[in-house]
């Protein structure tokens, strides 16, 4: 059996989700809360992100963003990244990203976007 207790995180993480949080922040109707280790990215009231404050999601180096219902052109990119794992809980699709170098920060705000674009479109047509 696995542990349930989340790593943690690096201080390279730290930096890397602390330019994350900064850049998503700017974006229209976020909200960012300490949570459990991480910091919760929120679009209104609906959680769409979590970023490692002083733990990873699945490893030290990790990110979370929620998808319930991608696009079929999204759903390709996400299964031919090798960086994106997915998982599934309390009935949300959640993805991990996991983060190695500067680089790769790009296309983190990528899936945040995709995730906060997401949450948007489900508070439309609700």
């Amino acid at each position: 059996m696995t542990s349930l207790k989340s790593p943690k995180v690096s201080e390279e993480s730290k930096a890397w989700a602390a330019a994350l949080a900064t850049e998503v922040g700017a974006w229209p109707q976020v909200a960012s809360r300490s949570f459990f280790g991480f910091t919760a990215l929120y679009r209104r009231r609906t959680i769409f992100g979590l970023l490692p404050r002083t733990r990873g999601v699945r490893t030290p180096n990790s990110l979370a963003f929620k998808l319930e219902s991608p696009v079929p052109r999204v759903r390709i990119l996400l299964e031919q990244d090798p960086r994106v794992g997915a998982t599934q809980v309390q009935k949300a699709r959640w993805f991990t990203f996991e983060l190695a170098t500067d680089a790769d920060l790009r296309d983190a705000l990528y899936w945040l976007g995709q995730a906060h674009k997401a949450v948007g479109k489900l508070k439309e047509s609700g």
